[in-house]
């Protein structure tokens, strides 16, 4: 069976460039996630890896959709080995099947981890030097009036935590964030 795996890390990206590079593999069942790569803990992921049987091959549209470090890229792949499972990506033309491929995914998913790492190095180093001129402040604070009633509602569990981020207008973790703040205060 021709199985592909579509991600894309948040809720505001469009997954059908992924989508419309995949559609030639003549796909017949579809694995698709709007999460983070931080970790392996996706359950499309997890479903896709669990459903896929021994001959069946995996199409992604390059690696950095299965994982964002070369460890949790490589674990997956033993994983899909170890079932019989085939993988293939798209943008890099590497079929993990082959020694010549294995040895590719290893090499790209070492440069993929190398340069998100320089990424948030420079952006470490920006912020430090924005700091020290004076330009940077950090987060703004959040501040709403209606957050004391809506938050009384939460506590009386009036409304849930969705509710409570809808009706302030913020993301969930933006409220996780806030709500560690009042219990540490």
């Amino acid at each position: 069976m021709n199985i592909a795996y579509v991600r894309v890390s948040t809720v505001e990206q469009n997954e059908s460039r992924q989508i419309e590079a995949l559609e030639k593999y003549g796909i017949e069942k579809w694995f698709t996630e709007k999460v983070s790569a931080k970790d392996t803990n996706r359950p499309q992921l997890q479903q896709m890896i669990e459903f896929a049987r021994e001959g069946d091959t995996i199409y992604v549209h390059d690696f950095t959709r299965l994982a964002r470090s070369t460890k949790d890229l490589l674990d997956i792949v033993e994983q899909l080995k170890v079932k019989g499972i085939r993988l293939v990506s798209n943008k890099e033309s590497i079929d993990t099947s082959t020694p010549t491929g294995k040895l590719m995914l290893t090499f790209i998913g070492a440069i993929a981890e190398f340069e998100r790492e320089n990424l948030l190095e420079r952006q470490r180093e920006g912020i430090a030097i924005a700091k020290r001129e004076g330009k940077y402040n950090g987060r703004k604070p959040f501040t709403s009036d209606k957050f004391d009633g809506l938050y009384s509602r939460y506590l009386h569990r009036e409304i849930n935590k969705t509710e409570l981020a809808n009706q302030l207008g913020i993301s969930r973790p933006t409220l996780y964030r806030i709500l560690s703040e009042c219990i540490h205060t």
